[in-house]
């Protein structure tokens, strides 16, 4: 074998050996001798390879030109737009592709993007793609500059549908699911590189196998404010993409959400709340034991925010949830059932953990927007209903089936780890339990966590409730002394 055929067999290209050898031949005349036949084949080799990624995983925005294999997954219509200066306007046709690492939205232009839509391609095709990769709006974009199909490779991405939530597999399309809406986002407009506008919202959608994030574009967009929690639907021809290593599932121009007569459950699968750790992200299901006024405050930048603290219970523990921005704004009481998702693990209140709820989070009441627990029909005519989830990452049963749910919302002495050492110190003497009973006085510190009737102290293991008179702010740190009655301390002394 010779030097050209060596380095040829070492390539991974489409172009035929006979073109790589004429190629080599005019590469060793264009440098005038100054290399060999072997020198210009491996030069000419390096070219090839050169931008070349092993998967969609390792294509990044910053590359100059990149080349790889991915299947066809989706295929959007055929716009048009117009160009600066230019009488004839533009064409774009977008076309998802995937392979086992991750999706890739691929942009075809002109002639090329009516060949798509004219047929020459088929979902289900492996390409070969060269291109050029941006960050676009919705995540990687590549501008395609070259794509044939490689009927030789193979790549492990299931099409077809996934008929429950945990069943959905990245890449997948025609995909029809049937859930319960579990929240809704306002939607949000953006312009286009073709100077059009476009618009997206995402709505949370759960099954009795999980729950995830639905995004709707342009004319589905307008789904998110038709569609209440608590309603039935089922998604038809959705497409599933990754974004920021969880998986959503997408709806355009071919899918729809329609509204079902029919009753959804949703399990919520949630992290034990004794077993989170600082910076991780959790889902957190249970019972809300106390609940602060809404606060406001102002930005650096001059605006105001706004910010809520409820404490949520499992049979792990609890562990206070910061709502911030129009999740202070749900209604949310002790008692209620509540299921939290996407919130990160802080550092909180005299270095005890707490769960943030922001942008990225979602905050569900089951027992008001899922219709849980009951048989009545939901609004848009759809039955729903929660059952107990099994437990988190630790294996225990965190669960809501470990709830009874009776709207005490501030146990004292009545829960699991969190709160079985009652509410006496040394002045008690007694646990909180058994000091209802007796009516013995009971003494209690704690930080105020609410204010007015009652008040609600917190001591980083168990909330108390107190009727006092006394003038108290939140954050202020008080002992409490009297009779417990009706699982509330009735105070005679504060100080």
């Amino acid at each position: 074998m010779g030097a050209i055929e060596e380095v040829y067999a070492d390539l991974d290209t489409d172009v035929s050996e006979e073109e790589f050898r004429e190629a080599v031949e005019e590469k060793v005349e264009q440098m005038g001798g100054l290399a060999d036949e072997e020198t210009a084949a491996m030069l000419l080799a390096h070219e090839l390879n050169e931008g070349e990624v092993d998967t969609v995983a390792d294509i990044e925005p910053g590359m100059e030109e990149v080349k790889f294999l991915a299947k066809v997954v989706s295929i959007g219509e055929l716009r048009t737009f117009e160009r600066d200066g230019e009488d004839e306007d533009g064409r774009v046709a977008n076309v998802e592709a995937a392979d086992e690492t991750g999706t890739v939205r691929l942009a075809f232009w002109d002639q090329q993007a009516e060949s798509v839509v004219e047929g020459e391609l088929e979902e289900g095709q492996v390409l070969r793609i060269a291109g050029r990769p941006k960050d676009g709006y919705n995540g990687l974009e590549v501008s395609v500059d070259k794509a044939e199909p490689d009927d030789d490779a193979e790549i492990d991405v299931e099409l077809g549908d996934g008929s429950t939530v945990d069943a959905l597999t990245m890449g997948q399309s025609d995909v029809n699911v049937r859930g319960i809406v579990l929240e809704t986002d306002s939607i949000r407009t953006f312009d286009r590189d073709d100077g059009s506008e476009g618009k997206v919202s995402n709505l949370l959608l759960g099954d009795e196998t999980g729950r995830v994030r639905v995004t709707m574009w342009d004319d589905r967009a307008d789904r998110a404010t038709e569609l209440e929690p608590g309603t039935a639907v089922e998604v038809v021809d959705g497409y599933v993409r990754e974004r920021e290593g969880d998986l959503e599932l997408h709806v355009g121009d071919h899918g729809a959400i329609d509204e079902i007569d029919e009753t959804v459950e949703f399990t919520p699968e949630a992290d034990a709340v004794g077993a989170v750790e600082m910076d991780e992200v959790v889902d957190l299901a249970g019972v809300v034991r106390s609940a602060d006024p809404k606060r406001t405050f102002d930005r650096d930048d001059g605006s105001e925010g706004q910010v809520r603290n409820i404490r949520v219970q499992d049979d792990t523990g609890d562990i206070r949830v910061a709502l911030w921005g129009e999740k202070a704004d749900k209604e949310i009481a002790p008692g209620d059932e509540v299921f939290v998702a996407d919130a990160e693990i802080q550092d909180g209140w005299q270095d005890d953990l707490e769960a943030s709820a922001g942008w990225q989070s979602t905050v569900v009441v089951l027992d008001e927007d899922t219709g849980a627990g009951s048989a009545a029909p939901s609004p848009g005519g759809s039955g729903s209903g929660a059952s107990g989830g099994s437990g988190g990452s630790s294996g225990s049963d965190a669960g809501l089936g470990a709830f009874t749910g009776d709207g005490d919302g501030a146990d004292s002495g009545t829960s699991g780890d969190g709160g079985s050492e009652g509410a006496a110190s040394a002045g008690g003497g007694a646990d909180g339990g058994a000091a209802a009973a007796a009516a013995e006085e009971v003494e209690f510190t704690g930080t105020v966590v609410q204010t007015g009737d009652p008040v609600i102290l917190d001591d980083g293991q168990e909330t108390m409730q107190v009727d006092t008179d006394a003038a108290l702010t939140l954050g202020q740190e008080v002992t409490v002394r009297g009779a417990m009655a009706d699982d509330r301390l009735d105070a005679d002394d504060v100080f």
